[in-house]
């Protein structure tokens, strides 16, 4: 268990706080490209527990600044977007995406006064459809990691948009590392629910867990792997990403889960699909790939537990805005959920004495694609081993 401070360490994401500072040394997502049409170049949206408004502009770079006007705090979300920047719609300022005041239409021209206006701005970089912002200090703004679900072609990509989760980032994070979770929340869940399709893959007891802390060249993380009892096979490594992404192979082929802190009580999940191509060919499709938004809830308010999101929403909800650690009891099981506090507990050290976290890479010279999909790790391994314990 946590104390009440402890847990407030780790949980709390605002300006300032310690997990956010540490946070905010990462490249996060802020939104999906094709969000943002012709028609409406604009999005609100809240990272971090900052309020920000995204857009593209006229010439069609994003920018990322902050939602209320340097002048008088009006909403920019509801501003012009131009060739070359974001204006407000109370008084005509106007920011470039850097944040730098460009124009103030009724001051002196002599004065300079929009020359000492710097707006809250965050650089944007869009990869495979998906926008990536750093909010961090500019100093230390790593480079963007291209994993190789993003920059691979031989495979069809889609991006799914998950009904905002009404709680706090870590508890979904935490769930990365509870390989049991899997038997009751999910395939025990589905089979009671008549699904004929209820993963047995997971319907089955564990004889070990492994856990490994790795430290690579542009990411760092837990490395977990479920030891099946019996003649099943293990289930192939994968790893939490720190600090807040999961990698796992699926049904048909790997996901990447991007578990974005809105504040202290909301979490946005974006889960950025790659199906491989039989073949190996170049898949054929869009450079944005296809949004699909994933319902958690029925209409009643209910988790309707119809699939894994929804289960996984109801599991991590239910703990509370900010799950209460000094009431829990851990056990075993939950082995991989202390490393991962005490990992993220270290980090957050390490930048409050000045130091880089783990998992960033500040050379460009080393910018290369980070192999996840590992030679021999098939992509339908889970589906083939499932069939054959069946069969």
């Amino acid at each position: 268990m946590l104390s009440q401070n402890e847990n407030e360490l780790l949980a709390r994401v605002g300006p300032g706080t310690p997990a956010g500072e540490l946070l905010r040394r990462y490249w996060q997502v802020a939104a999906v490209a094709s969000e943002l049409t012709e028609a409406n170049p604009k999005k609100r949206i809240r990272l971090l527990g900052e309020d920000l408004v995204l857009y593209r502009d006229r010439s069609g770079a994003y920018g990322l600044v902050g939602e209320h006007c340097s002048h008088r705090g009006v909403s920019l979300y509801y501003g012009f977007v131009e060739e070359d920047g974001i204006r407000c719609p109370y008084h005509g300022w106007k920011y470039d995406a850097c944040g730098q005041c460009i124009e103030q239409p009724f001051e002196s021209p002599e004065a300079n006064f929009k020359d000492k206006i710097q707006h809250p701005a965050y650089p944007v970089v869009k990869l495979a459809g998906m926008l990536f912002a750093y909010l961090g200090p500019p100093e230390k703004k790593p480079v963007l990691p291209k994993w190789d679900l993003l920059v691979r072609r031989d495979g069809f990509k889609k991006v799914d948009i998950c009904e905002v989760l009404q709680c706090n980032w870590l508890q979904a994070m935490e769930n990365s590392v509870d390989p049991t979770h899997t038997y009751y929340l999910h395939s025990h869940n589905l089979k009671l629910k008549g699904a004929k399709d209820y993963v047995p893959f997971h319907y089955q007891q564990l004889s070990k867990i492994e856990f490994e802390l790795v430290v690579n060249q542009g990411w760092a993380g837990i490395q977990k792997q479920r030891i099946f009892a019996g003649d099943a096979p293990a289930e192939a490594p994968h790893p939490l990403i720190f600090p807040n992404i999961l990698f796992v192979p699926v049904r048909l082929g790997y996901a990447m889960h991007f578990r974005m802190p809105i504040d202290d009580s909301t979490t946005q999940v974006f889960q950025f699909r790659f199906n491989p191509t039989k073949d190996g060919g170049i898949a054929e499709q869009p450079e944005d790939p296809p949004i699909e938004y994933v319902s958690t809830k029925n209409s009643s308010g209910d988790f309707h537990l119809d699939n894994f999101a929804s289960q996984d929403h109801m599991a991590w909800e239910t703990q509370g805005a900010i799950a209460d650690r000094a009431k829990e009891h851990l056990g075993e099981g939950d082995r991989g959920v202390i490393m991962f506090r005490k990992l993220l507990s270290e980090q957050i050290q390490a930048v409050q004495n000045g130091k880089d976290p783990i998992g960033i890479n500040m050379d460009l010279q080393k910018d290369e694609t980070i192999e996840l999909i590992q030679e021999g790790y098939s992509a339908f391994s889970f589906a083939a081993a499932a069939r054959a314990r069946e069969g």
